[in-house]
């Protein structure tokens, strides 16, 4: 008698490990729930289900997203032949529709009137004022990002009834309403947070971190840190753009440390979806054709190439500037990434800056004699040493990156010491601004110009690599975030493009593609702003 074989079957001897946690599905299962059940395959962790917490991991935005509405959540918007979400396109989550005043300083919510929480109790004005002054009182990642659209204290937020809610700003922010789309501005049923809070512990962080209180379109069955977590459909949720529940009834995602495990185990059909492999097994993948493969250059990420402009010799411009027309940036596109990607380099300006967009491709392309004329210009004829550093979490993409650079770098005199760190070591050095020349990459979850810059070209802060201070840059940058003109506004978007470039503080080299491999028969995955999967986007066709 031929034995059924399981539906979440592990098919090679490396993956036999991580098969013990897949409990739940080592049972045969009918057609009909192995076509409800999408498995999600990815090599990080989902460490916490409060998706505010100090310390989150990527998986786990991706489970906050789907267990937790918010008030508006973004649209979607072609880029090529795929789809990416749209920072300028909001739409109603939990409100049905918003009104922003004529002076842009207040924005209202209208709540719709069905929604409940996973409990069945009605969502109310409430809840959204408790939750949102949590997320920006409470020790968590939530204050930060809410501060970049200027939500930075609980008498900002008000109940105007049972189910109308304003948000008062002191200038008219253009990326508030953005803010509230994004991972942390979570709606939280707050009798249940509250029936859990302590008085070292008011906002329920302990209860929430292994439980959720939610309106999402999914609910959490079953949830082991480090291993798998299975999430069940909220049959209540309707609050997708079509109005329609979850395609889903549910969702296993299974941690795979290894990205050729998870390759395989979606090329024979036993997860669905994987993303973040490694670029040579996605390019191995869409060469073969069994999968569907879905490139996306992340428009919201940047890689650089970076230097500490208040380290020597780094601190010249002209050092800056040779180094960015000595750099091989053709070989290391291909050598790094495959070519998979957006490439930053090459392009040409004939009057400024083309775009009001960051980042956009840059007038550099390598020029061994241009760079060693910079180099002597800057008073280093015969170069210099230097160590040049790289975190060995991106070794399949830094290290032949790193090689290619000392090898071009050698060439007009500077000698190169490669330096491969630990995570931490690396985020050290970056934190304590010891770190002269390095590469590095950046994530903005609102790309927008001026967003860019202020978050990683301004301030005394981790992500400003550079530790660029450019008093005209920030005064630039600043005015920018509050200009409601659009042509203004594009103005001093290209006014801080060109400065970008002239000043080199750091040279942007591509955009990587973010791969996502699934079985032919998955549909509708959209790129995300947060760079992981929306469960509530991807149906079975």
């Amino acid at each position: 008698m031929k034995t059924q074989r399981p539906p979440f079957f592990v098919a090679s001897t490396i993956a036999m490990s991580v098969a013990m946690s897949v409990t739940l599905l080592s049972a045969p299962a009918s057609a009909q729930s192995r076509a409800e059940t999408m498995r999600f395959v990815t090599g990080g962790t989902v460490n916490t289900l409060d998706p505010t917490m100090l310390g989150t991991t990527r998986e786990a935005f991706t489970v906050g997203m789907s267990t937790y509405d918010r008030l508006v959540s973004f649209g979607k918007k072609k880029q090529g032949d795929n789809w990416v979400f749209d920072l300028e396109k909001i739409r109603g989550e939990l409100a049905e529709r918003y009104v922003i005043s004529p002076d842009g300083l207040k924005i209202t919510f209208y709540l719709r009137k069905d929604a409940k929480f996973q409990d069945g109790t009605p969502v109310t004005a409430d809840d959204v004022k408790w939750s949102l002054d949590r997320a920006v009182s409470a020790k968590s990642l939530a204050a930060a990002q809410l501060l970049t659209g200027s939500m930075t204290k609980p008498e900002q937020f008000k109940v105007i009834d049972a189910s109308t809610f304003e948000v008062t700003l002191p200038k008219p922010d253009r990326l508030a309403l953005s803010n509230l789309a994004t991972v942390y501005p979570i709606i939280i049923n707050s009798k249940v947070a509250k029936s859990h809070a302590t008085a070292e512990d008011p906002w329920a962080q302990t209860w929430l971190k292994e439980n959720t209180a939610g309106s999402g379109a999914y609910s959490v069955e079953t949830f082991k840190p480090g291993e798998q977590i299975i999430l069940k459909r909220n049959e209540a949720w309707t609050r997708s753009a079509d109005g329609k529940p979850a395609p889903f009834k549910r969702v296993i995602a299974q941690t795979i440390p290894e990205a050729a495990t998870r390759a395989n185990l979606v090329e024979r059909g036993d997860a669905d979806l994987a993303i973040d492999l490694q670029a040579n097994d996605a390019a191995s993948l869409a060469t073969k054709g069994k999968v569907k493969v879905i490139s996306t250059p992340q428009y919201n990420a940047v890689s650089f190439i970076s230097f500490n402009t208040q380290m020597k010799p780094f601190d010249n411009v002209k050092v800056r500037q040779a180094i960015a027309y000595a750099l091989p940036y053709d070989d290391m596109f291909k050598a790094a990434l495959f070519g998979r990607g957006k490439p930053l380099f090459n392009a040409t300006w004939t009057d400024g800056p083309p775009s009001a967009d960051f980042p956009i491709p840059q007038p550099v392309k390598l020029d061994l004699v241009k760079a060693k004329q910079l180099l002597t210009e800057a008073g280093f004829p015969n170069g210099f040493e230097t160590p040049f550093a790289f975190n060995l979490g991106q070794a399949n993409i830094a290290e032949p990156m790193a090689a290619l650079i000392k090898e071009s770098l050698a060439k007009i005199g500077i000698k190169v010491d490669i330096q491969k760190l630990p995570d931490a070591q690396m985020s050290t050095l970056i934190n304590e601004k010891k770190a002269p020349f390095f590469t590095e990459n950046i994530v903005a979850w609102l790309p927008s110009n001026d967003y860019f810059y202020r978050n990683f070209y301004t301030g005394n802060q981790r992500w400003n690599y550079s530790s660029l201070n450019d008093p005209k840059l920030v005064e630039i940058a600043e005015k920018a975030r509050f200009e409601t003109d659009p042509a203004k506004y594009a103005a001093y978007a290209r006014q801080l493009n060109a400065m970008a470039f002239d000043l080199m503080a750091q040279i942007p080299i591509w955009q990587a593609s973010q791969d996502a491999v699934m079985v032919p028969s998955l549909d509708g995955y959209v790129y995300q702003f947060h760079r992981q999967v929306d469960f509530r986007d991807v149906a079975r066709k």
